[in-house]
């Protein structure tokens, strides 16, 4: 009997414990692993280009997805998973496991980085890496999507960063760049217009200093040469034109150009054959080298050259020129 009574004691006691430990941990997780709350709030949680784990855990507990950075960061150290840049679809009824289980996955969201000068069939071949396009659909963005609009076909897809869905089409980001493209180039019409340039005058010129200047700071002397050489009727004699032409080689889009590509390519935009500029932008530009055609730098130079560490050097006449291809190339 009193064998029974302390058996039942023991068991009391060990379930006692039990449920005490059951409630610790059930209140444990509630207070630091649990859902911030119980209904669902969806948000965008955007993990940047570089962001640090502390920067994340920071974000996190900031915009209320999380109770505690401590216990998510154990989650996370369980999870053994890296975190990718990028935008994640989350919600605030999601607990530390769920939440590090979706942001240790695929984003959502990918960032993509449109370069200066790059021209629409590499921002396609950028796209088309970053999101798994197949070629149909990267011929698509070169022939379709980028073509619907004529003053748009080349130029207008502004080079940026972009946070962009995974699911997005071709179609609808060439849109998204043209939209920011319009967003950015408006300052600029009115002072374009002031000046008697069309804007799609502008940013051809724009396009060309672009891909020809060395740094933004050559950009204002090489605008002002180009304007001296269009209002004297020369031909511009632009590389970078005939680059354009020539289109993709072993080494890329914009390989140095052999004297048979002048010779070879009878295209407009080869503007060592035909004077003016070409019927499109050979590239998409910065604000820097848009800014540059409608301020350029006054000069009575009509020529220039690069050396090799990118320095520029200009000549008024011919003569010059070619004293500064010997000296410095």
């Amino acid at each position: 009997m009193i064998y029974n009574m302390e058996s039942k004691k023991k068991l009391f006691v060990t379930l006692g414990i039990v449920l005490i430990l059951v409630v610790g941990l059930f209140l444990t997780y509630r207070l630091f692993f649990g859902a911030v709350q119980s209904q669902e709030e969806k948000k965008v949680f955007i993990v940047n280009r570089n962001q640090t784990e502390i920067q994340t855990l920071d974000k996190l507990k900031a915009q209320g997805l999380i109770k505690n950075k401590t216990a998510f960061k154990v989650v996370l150290f369980f999870k053994k998973g890296g975190i990718e840049a990028g935008g994640y679809n989350v919600s605030k009824n999601m607990s530390a496991w769920q939440i590090v289980e979706k942001i240790t996955n695929a984003p959502d969201m990918k960032w993509v980085v449109i370069p200066e000068g790059y021209r629409k069939e590499q921002i396609g071949e950028k796209l088309a890496d970053t999101f798994g396009w197949s070629d149909e659909e990267l011929e698509k963005w070169n022939t379709e999507y980028t073509k619907m609009n004529i003053d748009y076909i080349e130029g207008t897809y502004f080079p940026d960063t972009y946070l962009i869905p995974v699911d997005e089409s071709g179609f609808d980001i060439a849109k998204r760049m043209t939209r920011r493209f319009d967003e950015q180039f408006a300052p600029y019409i009115s002072q374009f217009a002031q000046q008697n340039i069309k804007w799609t005058t502008g940013l051809k010129l724009a396009s060309i200093i672009q891909r020809e200047a060395g740094g933004k700071d050559d950009m204002p002397l090489i605008s002002g040469i180009l304007w001296n050489r269009l209002n004297q009727d020369m031909k511009l004699e632009i590389d970078a034109t005939v680059q354009y032409a020539r289109g993709k080689t072993e080494t890329g889009w914009w390989a140095p150009i052999k004297s048979m590509d002048i010779t070879n390519i009878d295209s407009p935009y080869n503007t060592y054959k035909y004077k003016g500029l070409p019927p499109y932008p050979i590239g998409n530009p910065g604000l820097d080298a848009i800014e540059a055609v409608v301020d350029p730098a006054e000069t009575d130079c009509l020529f220039y050259i690069h050396d090799s560490s990118k320095q520029i050097y200009c000549a008024k006449t011919y003569e010059e020129h070619k004293a500064n291809i010997e000296k410095y190339l």
